[in-house]
Protein backbone atom coordinates (compact mmCIF):
# COMPACT_ATOMS: atom_id res chain seq x y z
CA UNK A 1 0.00 0.00 0.00
CA UNK A 2 3.30 2.09 0.38
CA UNK A 3 4.36 2.00 -2.96
CA UNK A 4 1.41 3.82 -4.85
CA UNK A 5 1.25 6.57 -2.33
CA UNK A 6 4.82 7.14 -3.08
CA UNK A 7 4.39 7.00 -6.54
CA UNK A 8 1.32 9.79 -5.86
CA UNK A 9 4.32 11.72 -3.57
CA UNK A 10 6.65 12.08 -6.33
CA UNK A 11 4.56 13.09 -9.14
CA UNK A 12 5.11 16.82 -8.23
CA UNK A 13 8.91 16.34 -8.17
CA UNK A 14 8.41 14.68 -11.94
CA UNK A 15 6.87 17.86 -12.87
CA UNK A 16 9.23 19.82 -11.15
CA UNK A 17 12.05 18.33 -12.64
CA UNK A 18 10.61 17.56 -16.55
CA UNK A 19 8.68 21.44 -16.38
CA UNK A 20 12.52 23.18 -17.78
CA UNK A 21 12.65 20.53 -20.82
CA UNK A 22 9.06 20.89 -21.51
CA UNK A 23 8.98 24.96 -21.26
CA UNK A 24 12.32 24.60 -23.31
CA UNK A 25 10.35 22.12 -25.89
CA UNK A 26 7.36 24.73 -26.63
CA UNK A 27 9.27 27.68 -26.88
CA UNK A 28 11.83 26.26 -29.08
CA UNK A 29 10.25 23.61 -31.08
CA UNK A 30 6.11 23.67 -30.94
CA UNK A 31 6.11 27.09 -30.41
CA UNK A 32 7.65 28.15 -33.87
CA UNK A 33 5.88 25.53 -35.87
CA UNK A 34 2.93 26.69 -34.26
CA UNK A 35 3.39 30.33 -35.33
CA UNK A 36 4.99 28.71 -38.74
CA UNK A 37 1.34 27.48 -39.71
CA UNK A 38 -0.20 30.49 -38.59
CA UNK A 39 2.04 32.39 -41.24
CA UNK A 40 1.17 30.33 -43.82
CA UNK A 41 -2.78 31.44 -44.33
CA UNK A 42 -1.48 35.13 -44.06
CA UNK A 43 0.20 37.82 -46.34
CA UNK A 44 2.20 38.51 -44.20
CA UNK A 45 5.39 40.98 -45.89
CA UNK A 46 8.59 41.40 -44.03
CA UNK A 47 8.55 44.54 -41.88
CA UNK A 48 4.72 45.41 -43.29
CA UNK A 49 2.83 46.71 -40.58
CA UNK A 50 -0.52 44.90 -41.30
CA UNK A 51 -1.39 41.17 -41.51
CA UNK A 52 -4.66 39.26 -42.99
CA UNK A 53 -5.75 35.67 -43.17
CA UNK A 54 -5.85 35.03 -46.96
CA UNK A 55 -6.93 31.17 -46.11
CA UNK A 56 -5.19 28.33 -48.59
CA UNK A 57 -4.36 31.30 -50.87
CA UNK A 58 -0.81 30.38 -50.80
CA UNK A 59 -1.10 27.01 -51.65
CA UNK A 60 -2.86 27.64 -54.51
CA UNK A 61 -0.68 30.30 -55.56
CA UNK A 62 2.49 27.53 -55.20
CA UNK A 63 0.23 24.93 -57.16
CA UNK A 64 0.21 28.06 -60.28
CA UNK A 65 4.05 28.41 -59.27
CA UNK A 66 6.71 27.69 -62.09
CA UNK A 67 9.80 28.48 -59.75
CA UNK A 68 8.35 26.05 -57.35
CA UNK A 69 7.98 23.72 -59.71
CA UNK A 70 11.27 23.74 -60.83
CA UNK A 71 13.06 24.02 -57.43
CA UNK A 72 10.59 20.95 -56.10
CA UNK A 73 11.79 18.77 -59.43
CA UNK A 74 15.78 19.62 -58.86
CA UNK A 75 15.44 18.66 -55.54
CA UNK A 76 13.70 15.33 -56.01
CA UNK A 77 16.58 14.72 -59.13
CA UNK A 78 19.28 15.61 -56.43
CA UNK A 79 17.71 13.64 -54.15
CA UNK A 80 17.61 10.54 -56.52
CA UNK A 81 21.28 11.02 -57.71
CA UNK A 82 23.21 11.47 -54.05
CA UNK A 83 21.33 9.51 -51.85
CA UNK A 84 22.07 5.56 -53.78
CA UNK A 85 25.37 7.33 -54.80
CA UNK A 86 26.70 8.37 -51.38
CA UNK A 87 25.16 5.37 -49.87
CA UNK A 88 26.78 2.58 -52.11
CA UNK A 89 29.91 4.43 -51.77
CA UNK A 90 29.85 5.24 -47.79
CA UNK A 91 29.01 1.43 -47.73
CA UNK A 92 32.07 0.46 -50.52
CA UNK A 93 34.49 2.68 -48.47
CA UNK A 94 33.73 1.36 -44.79
CA UNK A 95 34.01 -2.57 -46.14
CA UNK A 96 37.37 -1.19 -47.75
CA UNK A 97 38.69 0.39 -44.24
CA UNK A 98 37.25 -2.91 -42.45
CA UNK A 99 39.28 -5.07 -44.10
CA UNK A 100 42.55 -3.13 -43.86
CA UNK A 101 43.45 -2.50 -40.79
CA UNK A 102 47.02 -1.08 -41.36
CA UNK A 103 45.68 2.74 -41.84
CA UNK A 104 42.32 2.80 -41.07
CA UNK A 105 42.69 5.60 -38.34
CA UNK A 106 43.86 7.87 -41.51
CA UNK A 107 41.39 6.51 -43.91
CA UNK A 108 38.51 7.38 -41.23
CA UNK A 109 39.78 10.90 -40.52
CA UNK A 110 40.46 11.34 -44.33
CA UNK A 111 37.14 10.37 -45.44
CA UNK A 112 35.41 11.76 -42.42
CA UNK A 113 36.90 14.95 -42.88
CA UNK A 114 34.21 16.64 -45.49
CA UNK A 115 32.03 15.80 -42.90
CA UNK A 116 33.55 18.20 -40.54
CA UNK A 117 34.83 21.18 -42.53
CA UNK A 118 32.65 24.12 -43.05
CA UNK A 119 30.67 23.38 -45.99
CA UNK A 120 30.09 27.50 -47.36
CA UNK A 121 34.60 27.47 -46.86
CA UNK A 122 34.08 23.84 -49.06
CA UNK A 123 31.84 25.70 -51.55
CA UNK A 124 34.39 28.27 -52.16
CA UNK A 125 37.28 26.16 -52.63
CA UNK A 126 35.00 23.80 -55.06
CA UNK A 127 34.21 27.48 -56.96
CA UNK A 128 38.12 27.76 -57.24
CA UNK A 129 38.15 24.39 -58.65
CA UNK A 130 35.58 24.22 -61.41
CA UNK A 131 36.62 27.79 -62.79
CA UNK A 132 36.69 27.51 -66.50
CA UNK A 133 39.51 29.44 -66.62
CA UNK A 134 41.92 28.55 -63.78
CA UNK A 135 40.31 25.55 -61.88
CA UNK A 136 42.53 22.49 -61.51
CA UNK A 137 39.62 20.14 -62.43
CA UNK A 138 39.51 22.06 -66.27
CA UNK A 139 42.70 21.94 -66.29
CA UNK A 140 43.20 17.87 -66.12
CA UNK A 141 40.27 17.74 -68.50
CA UNK A 142 42.77 20.01 -70.36
CA UNK A 143 46.24 17.89 -69.91
CA UNK A 144 43.36 14.94 -71.01
CA UNK A 145 42.99 16.88 -74.72
CA UNK A 146 39.52 17.04 -73.50
CA UNK A 147 37.41 20.44 -73.98
CA UNK A 148 36.90 22.54 -70.62
CA UNK A 149 33.25 22.62 -69.18
CA UNK A 150 31.39 25.47 -67.34
CA UNK A 151 30.27 23.00 -64.81
CA UNK A 152 28.45 26.38 -62.80
CA UNK A 153 27.40 27.96 -65.68
CA UNK A 154 26.28 25.13 -68.09
CA UNK A 155 22.11 24.18 -67.51
CA UNK A 156 22.46 21.31 -69.03
CA UNK A 157 25.05 20.07 -66.34
CA UNK A 158 25.07 22.40 -63.16
CA UNK A 159 23.20 20.70 -61.28
CA UNK A 160 24.73 16.89 -61.64
CA UNK A 161 27.88 19.05 -60.96
CA UNK A 162 26.14 20.46 -57.45
CA UNK A 163 25.37 16.37 -56.67
CA UNK A 164 28.83 15.49 -57.09
CA UNK A 165 29.53 17.65 -54.54
CA UNK A 166 26.83 16.33 -52.14
CA UNK A 167 27.94 12.88 -52.73
CA UNK A 168 32.04 13.81 -51.85
CA UNK A 169 30.70 15.91 -48.92
CA UNK A 170 27.79 12.87 -47.79
CA UNK A 171 29.85 9.58 -48.27
CA UNK A 172 32.01 10.41 -45.12
CA UNK A 173 28.72 10.48 -43.15
CA UNK A 174 27.66 7.32 -44.45
CA UNK A 175 30.80 5.21 -43.96
CA UNK A 176 31.57 6.31 -40.28
CA UNK A 177 27.45 4.94 -40.13
CA UNK A 178 28.18 1.44 -41.89
CA UNK A 179 31.11 1.14 -40.05
CA UNK A 180 29.67 1.16 -36.72
CA UNK A 181 27.05 -1.21 -37.98
CA UNK A 182 30.04 -3.60 -39.32
CA UNK A 183 31.89 -3.52 -35.96
CA UNK A 184 28.19 -4.76 -34.39
CA UNK A 185 28.26 -8.23 -36.80
CA UNK A 186 29.28 -11.20 -34.26
CA UNK A 187 32.46 -13.30 -35.67
CA UNK A 188 30.59 -16.24 -35.09
CA UNK A 189 28.28 -15.62 -38.26
CA UNK A 190 30.97 -15.31 -40.37
CA UNK A 191 33.05 -18.56 -38.81
CA UNK A 192 29.47 -20.36 -39.13
CA UNK A 193 29.40 -18.74 -42.83
CA UNK A 194 32.82 -20.38 -43.71
CA UNK A 195 31.83 -23.74 -41.91
CA UNK A 196 28.92 -23.38 -44.79
CA UNK A 197 31.28 -22.75 -47.58
CA UNK A 198 30.93 -19.22 -47.87
CA UNK A 199 34.95 -18.40 -47.08
CA UNK A 200 34.90 -15.14 -49.84
CA UNK A 201 34.34 -11.80 -49.60
CA UNK A 202 31.41 -12.14 -51.82
CA UNK A 203 29.63 -14.70 -50.64
CA UNK A 204 30.37 -13.68 -46.96
CA UNK A 205 28.86 -10.15 -47.88
CA UNK A 206 25.35 -11.63 -48.95
CA UNK A 207 24.88 -13.96 -46.73
CA UNK A 208 25.94 -12.26 -43.20
CA UNK A 209 27.09 -8.66 -44.03
CA UNK A 210 24.20 -7.26 -46.11
CA UNK A 211 21.58 -8.85 -44.42
CA UNK A 212 22.95 -7.22 -40.88
CA UNK A 213 23.38 -4.14 -41.91
CA UNK A 214 19.77 -3.50 -42.85
CA UNK A 215 18.61 -1.64 -40.29
CA UNK A 216 21.62 0.32 -40.50
CA UNK A 217 21.26 0.69 -44.31
CA UNK A 218 17.80 2.00 -44.02
CA UNK A 219 18.57 4.16 -41.22
CA UNK A 220 21.76 5.72 -43.37
CA UNK A 221 19.06 6.17 -46.32
CA UNK A 222 16.41 7.61 -44.35
CA UNK A 223 19.11 10.38 -42.49
CA UNK A 224 21.01 10.82 -46.20
CA UNK A 225 17.11 11.63 -47.91
CA UNK A 226 16.93 13.93 -45.06
CA UNK A 227 20.24 16.16 -45.76
CA UNK A 228 19.59 15.66 -49.30
CA UNK A 229 16.52 17.89 -48.88
CA UNK A 230 18.22 20.40 -46.95
CA UNK A 231 20.66 21.29 -49.77
CA UNK A 232 20.89 24.93 -49.98
CA UNK A 233 24.54 26.38 -48.96
CA UNK A 234 26.06 25.24 -52.07
CA UNK A 235 23.51 26.50 -54.32
CA UNK A 236 23.49 29.45 -52.19
CA UNK A 237 27.24 30.10 -52.59
CA UNK A 238 27.90 28.41 -56.01
CA UNK A 239 25.08 29.20 -58.28
CA UNK A 240 22.45 31.14 -56.41
CA UNK A 241 19.80 29.06 -58.49
CA UNK A 242 21.03 29.66 -61.46
CA UNK A 243 21.55 29.09 -64.56
CA UNK A 244 17.78 29.85 -65.58
CA UNK A 245 16.91 28.28 -62.06
CA UNK A 246 18.50 24.84 -63.58
CA UNK A 247 19.82 24.71 -60.15
CA UNK A 248 16.76 26.22 -57.85
CA UNK A 249 16.03 24.04 -54.90
CA UNK A 250 13.58 23.98 -52.24
CA UNK A 251 15.04 26.01 -49.47
CA UNK A 252 16.36 28.44 -51.96
CA UNK A 253 13.53 29.49 -53.39
CA UNK A 254 12.20 29.39 -49.37
CA UNK A 255 15.00 31.66 -48.80
CA UNK A 256 14.34 34.47 -51.95
CA UNK A 257 10.48 34.38 -50.64
CA UNK A 258 11.41 35.43 -47.25
CA UNK A 259 14.33 37.51 -47.32
CA UNK A 260 14.66 38.50 -51.23
CA UNK A 261 10.58 39.41 -51.90
CA UNK A 262 10.40 39.59 -48.46
CA UNK A 263 7.35 37.11 -48.70
CA UNK A 264 6.93 35.79 -45.50
CA UNK A 265 3.69 34.11 -45.76
CA UNK A 266 4.16 32.43 -48.62
CA UNK A 267 7.72 31.52 -47.71
CA UNK A 268 5.92 29.77 -44.20
CA UNK A 269 3.72 28.01 -46.59
CA UNK A 270 6.59 26.30 -48.75
CA UNK A 271 8.40 25.31 -45.63
CA UNK A 272 5.06 23.50 -44.58
CA UNK A 273 5.52 21.76 -48.01
CA UNK A 274 9.56 20.73 -47.15
CA UNK A 275 8.48 19.79 -43.84
CA UNK A 276 5.87 17.27 -45.52
CA UNK A 277 9.31 15.56 -47.59
CA UNK A 278 10.35 15.16 -43.91
CA UNK A 279 7.97 14.29 -42.43
CA UNK A 280 7.21 11.34 -45.03
CA UNK A 281 10.98 10.07 -45.16
CA UNK A 282 10.23 10.23 -41.21
CA UNK A 283 7.44 8.25 -41.13
CA UNK A 284 8.94 5.45 -43.72
CA UNK A 285 12.15 5.05 -41.47
CA UNK A 286 9.57 4.29 -38.38
CA UNK A 287 7.00 2.22 -40.22
CA UNK A 288 10.09 -0.19 -41.64
CA UNK A 289 11.73 -0.23 -38.27
CA UNK A 290 8.17 -1.19 -36.49
CA UNK A 291 7.29 -3.95 -39.39
CA UNK A 292 11.22 -5.46 -38.70
CA UNK A 293 10.46 -4.98 -34.59
CA UNK A 294 7.37 -6.40 -35.17
CA UNK A 295 8.55 -10.03 -37.62
CA UNK A 296 11.18 -10.41 -35.25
Amino acid sequence: MAEPSARRASLPTVLLLTAPAVLLMLVFLVGPLVCLFVLSFTDYQLGAPAISLVGLANYEEMTGDETVTISIANTLIYVAIVVPASVALGLGAALLIDADGSLRGFYRAAYFLPVMATLIAMAIVWGFMLDPRIGAINFGLKALGLQPLDFLNDRKIVLFTLCGIGIWQSVGFNMVLFMAGLTAIPSELYEAAAVDGARRGGARFRLVTWPMLAPVTLFTVVITAIRAFQVFDTVAVLTGGGPNKASEVLLHTIYSEAFGYFRVGYAAALVVVFLGFILVLSAIRVFVLDRRRQAR
